[in-house]
């Protein structure tokens, strides 16, 4: 029988999305600094791998938690969805690693190394948002951080359409280019999950405003 907790452990939930959200920074910084000295690559994505699984036992302790208390700092809905996408990030940075690895791609193009500056400069943003999350007065602050990471997406969205282009157009190599669309999706879906925790973010403080 599940135990119910009838007082919000609201430090519990924010104590847990920091440490997620601090799993994506280094994560993501992994995948940058692999792409930009590109040895001992299976090493390194072994390393990238085992954080990925960090972060989804926080998103099991996140859901554990939302399950066990009957009053929660903000909305269930939200708690669990930003769980959810927070969690799809690291998935994607893990997958694009994991690509790369497979596919054995002889060196990272300067497109994907783009890609993954750009999720790092994201997951810094998300990092700083969940901690002026758990403060009310710092909410105006966070919502700065979401428009700060929609920025960031919409660049995203320019480098993987111009890494797009150039696969296409500069490749005789058709093997190549399906590795490296499949990789550009990866890295281009971390940057829209990050859009994706900003928009509940935004909710959440229209909510709580």
């Amino acid at each position: 029988m599940v135990k119910f907790s009838f007082t919000p452990k609201q430090d519990k939930f924010y104590d847990l999305f920091e440490d997620c959200a601090h799993n994506l920074v280094k994560i993501s910084q992994a995948l940058r600094d692999l792409l930009n000295s590109w040895e001992q690559v299976s090493g390194r994505v072994a390393e990238i791998t085992e954080m990925e699984h960090y972060g989804d036992n926080v998103t099991h302790q996140i859901i554990a938690q939302l399950n066990r208390t009957f009053l929660t700092p903000f909305d269930r809905e939200d708690i669990a969805l930003l769980a959810h996408t927070m969690d799809d990030i690291a998935d994607f940075v893990q997958a694009a690693a994991d690509a790369m690895l497979i596919y054995k791609v002889g060196k990272p193009t300067e497109r994907s190394k783009e890609l993954s500056e750009i999720i790092v400069k994201a997951t810094i943003e998300l990092e700083k948002a969940m901690k002026e999350l758990r403060h009310r007065a710092n909410l105006k602050p966070m919502l700065e951080r979401c428009v700060e990471i929609n920025r960031l997406e919409n660049m995203a969205d320019q480098v993987y359409r111009a890494g797009m282009a150039e696969l296409f157009d500069n490749s005789n190599d058709f093997a190549s280019v399906i590795k490296w669309r499949e990789i550009y999706e990866h890295l281009e879906s971390a940057t829209d999950r990050g859009e994706d925790v900003a928009n509940v973010l935004e909710g959440v403080a229209l909510k709580n405003a």
